[in-house]
């Protein structure tokens, strides 16, 4: 078992930043996939962006490319995602998920474990 814990999450300005962070526990973290999805109220979760085992892949979502970075601590056990230029449109709780398969995806289904999610809203 892996539990996950995010926060970081808040009230900021558009065009303002947050990094959310998520503390693994359990088991062996550093092999796994790990993930950040969102989901807003009325929507489907979606994925966000995505690391390798070794941070040195990462991919992705379009609607946050340029913007948002994912990168880890295997260390730390933390995987954090610095989000900057935040619009309203990126309103959201957002969750942190691994996957021991260590392979991406962008199916939450995919995703073995999940955090409880952090909050982030982003006033116009």
């Amino acid at each position: 078992q892996v539990q996950l814990v995010e926060s970081g999450g808040g009230l900021v300005q558009a065009g303002g930043s947050l990094r959310l962070s998520c503390v693994a526990s359990g088991r062996t973290f550093s092999n796994y996939f790990m993930g950040w999805f969102r989901q807003a109220p009325g929507k489907e979760r979606e994925f966000v962006a995505g690391l390798s085992w070794n941070g040195g892949n990462t991919y992705y979502a379009d609607s946050v490319k340029g913007r948002f970075t994912i990168s880890r601590d295997n260390a730390k056990n933390t995987v954090y995602l610095q989000m900057n230029s935040l619009k309203p449109e990126d309103t959201a709780v957002y969750y942190c998920a691994a996957d021991p398969s260590a392979h991406y995806s962008t199916r939450s289904d995919k995703y073995d474990y999940w955090g409880q999610g952090t909050q982030v809203t982003v006033s116009s």
